[in-house]
């Protein structure tokens, strides 16, 4: 495993930007990192109700929506390449406000431990700083759709009555779906389903830090029905984290923000906006 010690990446002038989209033109920026098979289009409804008292940047990580594949998972690596972006972009005149989710959280929590000089107060949802023992339902995922005929597929509709016995919940499908996009005659994933697949173990896992701390402001945001925050992870999180506080939303799982989106909001607002 790698180390937060090790040299961080370096990005040259040949490396593309993430793909980035802004919603608002006004008030301080909140940079929104998504999770596993979701781009940053997943917090457009989010973002337009944090308008205009907040500017949000949504970011296609790599490997997701319209940023570029590339050749491994690296989570030290992600959060550099969206650390160079934000450096060059909306964080060259101070920093920024941050939210992950899931696999975006790791992102931004190791973003903000190595690059503390870009974030001002940083947003985790329903993640937390420790390896998962187990990723057997996104394996079930990539898997599923992994054996999905793309070359005789008609529609999305089509793709989702076909998901519907392996993948019965709505939602999710539903979120899935939003990455299956329509190439020529034919449909394409705009994930990158194979490296995400073999790099489940390093997706479930978190980077190993010794001393770092993020001294700014946290919010840890849990989804009430999800077991991804739980007390014992309490520990781990005030150690890296040490301004921590911790919001359970009710009758939520591990999409909070899809689930309740208004509470969800009202919490980012308050949050963002305190002085």
């Amino acid at each position: 495993m790698r180390t937060a010690e090790q040299e961080r990446l370096t990005v040259t002038a040949e490396s593309p930007p993430l793909n980035a989209q802004q919603v608002g033109q006004s008030g301080e920026t909140v940079v929104f990192l998504h999770g596993l098979f979701g781009q940053g289009k997943n917090f457009t409804q989010i973002a337009k109700a944090l308008s205009p008292e907040l500017r949000s940047i949504l970011i296609d990580l790599p490997n997701h929506g319209g940023s570029e594949w590339t050749e491994r998972f690296d989570y030290l690596e992600q959060a550099d390449l969206v650390a160079d972006q934000l450096r060059s972009t909306v964080a060259s005149d101070g920093p920024v406000h941050l939210v992950g989710h899931s696999m975006g959280g790791k992102v931004a929590m190791v973003l903000a431990l190595r690059h503390p000089e870009l974030i001002s107060r940083l947003a985790v949802v329903d993640i937390s700083p420790v390896a998962r023992e187990s990723m057997g339902e996104f394996d079930h995922l990539i898997g599923t759709l992994s054996r999905l005929d793309l070359a005789d597929l008609s529609s999305r509709g089509e793709a989702d009555q076909m998901l519907q016995e392996p993948i019965p919940e709505r939602m999710v499908r539903g979120f899935l779906l939003q990455s299956l996009v329509r190439d020529g005659d034919s449909f394409r994933w705009r994930v990158n389903l194979d490296l995400l697949h073999e790099s489940l173990p390093e997706i479930g896992g978190f980077p190993e830090f010794t001393d770092e701390q993020f001294e700014g402001p946290v919010l840890w945001i849990a989804g009430a029905e999800s077991d991804y925050v739980q007390d014992e992870f309490a520990a781990a999180m005030r150690q890296l984290f040490p301004r921590v506080s911790l919001t359970t939303i009710k009758d939520a799982g591990h999409w909070v923000h899809a689930e309740k989106p208004e509470v969800f909001t009202a919490v980012l607002k308050s949050f963002f906006t305190a002085e």
